[in-house]
């Protein structure tokens, strides 16, 4: 054999050996992204509920059991979550559409549980409880790029964007009238509209659109402000109240307020862990007004950590979508993208008075068992969509 020939031979098992090593990828640095993430949260969620659930429940540790059971069962869940192949999904992302809406509709039948006056749960053994409208946000993030598929080309013109607004914005209404819950609602159609700017060519039509938005929203809260202070409205009063906070300081603003008392007396590195005094004050400080105690305890460098440990974890998401090796791969986890920074950006501008509280949490530190496990399985399905990149 001449040394030529070896060498190609050798050349050849390199090769072999390399594409074998690399065949399979998986975002390693968004799984510790997660879990640190989720440890974060659990220390936070037991330092700002400690109080509430002592007073409330007799254990000062009820809510981090609860939410600690439900990290362990989603974590699990998203492991096998993703080694499924997500092609699977095409197939089962209109069923679970319906299906969803099928859920959320048995809201309001006797199964129907109301929780601090709001009635969105089913109830379920074991004392447990189901928010069907997390399951909408899986729904939608699966099955909008399907629809963008099915349609090709037409997903681009205006009679296909319609197509795409009308599956969205037809599940984000059911979530308002048959859960009640508006915010919910903004971020499916908010998912379903980033679906649509992602897909479609050009950006100038959009800005458009936002701009035209703004304006029109600005002139509608001017004109509430000026005419509607007697409204017997319960999300007319909210408008209300965040408008001008202290004149309903005891009443529809006193959250918020508290929660800005909270985010004031932290300064720029906290009082230091458990020692916020507002988790004594703000209602259910451990849901949707989270970071305001978190803000206290550890300051503004406190919450800017927290930010940038969500631009990380964000960032993964968006590698993985670049890399995806098809379009639903790339759909499914820009859905997620847009899900996750929707769900922290109004969070962020609740608490800080930006937005009208509207009560949408923070994903994976504030309390909630449906809402971890439905974002586990979000991130389960993304990391499916990362065994698939060819490196």
């Amino acid at each position: 054999m001449t040394e030529r020939k070896k060498k190609k031979r050798k050349k050849k098992k390199r090769n072999t050996r390399n594409v074998k090593s690399t065949d399979q990828y998986f975002d390693y640095s968004m799984l510790a992204v997660l879990i640190f993430l989720i440890c974060f949260g659990l220390v936070m969620l037991f330092s700002t509920s400690s109080y509430s659930a002592l007073i409330k429940q007799g254990d000062s540790m009820f809510y981090l059991k609860r939410q600690l059971i439900f990290c362990v069962v989603g974590f699990l869940g998203m492991i096998i979550v993703s080694t499924i192949d997500y092609h699977y999904y095409i197939k089962l992302a209109k069923p679970l559409y319906w299906f969803s809406i099928f859920l959320m509709a048995l809201v309001k039948t006797p199964l129907g549980k109301t929780v601090n006056g709001a009635r969105r749960w089913l109830r379920l053994p074991g004392n447990q409880q189901l928010q069907p409208a997390e399951i909408a946000k899986i729904a939608v993030i699966l099955f909008i790029p399907v629809v963008i598929i099915e349609l090709g080309k037409e997903a681009k013109t205006l009679n296909g964007i319609l197509k795409i607004l009308a599956w969205g914005g037809f599940n984000a209404a059911c979530v308002y009238i048959l859960t009640d819950n508006l915010s919910t609602g903004m971020i499916v159609l908010g998912i379903t509209c980033i679906l649509i700017f992602v897909m479609h060519p050009k950006t100038k039509p959009f800005l458009m659109l936002v701009g035209a938005g703004v304006v029109v929203v600005s002139a509608g809260v001017f004109i509430l402000s000026k005419t509607l202070e007697t409204s017997t409205s319960f999300r007319l009063r909210r408008v209300i109240a965040w408008l001008h906070p202290e004149k309903y300081a005891s009443d529809g603003s006193y959250q918020t307020l508290q929660g800005l008392y909270a985010i004031g007396s932290g300064g720029f590195f906290g009082k230091g862990l458990g020692n916020s005094a507002q988790k004594m004050i703000i209602p259910e400080v451990q849901n949707d007004m989270i970071l305001s105690a978190i803000c206290e305890e550890l300051g503004v460098f406190g919450v800017i950590m927290i930010l940038v440990i969500f631009g990380l974890l964000l960032y993964r998401l968006l590698f993985i979508a670049q890399n995806a090796p098809d379009v639903y791969g790339y759909m499914i986890v820009t859905g997620i993208f847009a899900h996750i920074a929707l769900q922290v950006i109004l969070n962020v501008a609740v608490v800080t008075n930006v937005i009208p509280n509207t009560g949408i949490t923070l994903p994976f530190i504030s309390y909630g068992g449906t809402s971890v496990l439905f974002l586990m399985a979000e991130m389960g399905i993304a990391l499916g969509v990362s065994r698939k990149i060819k490196i």
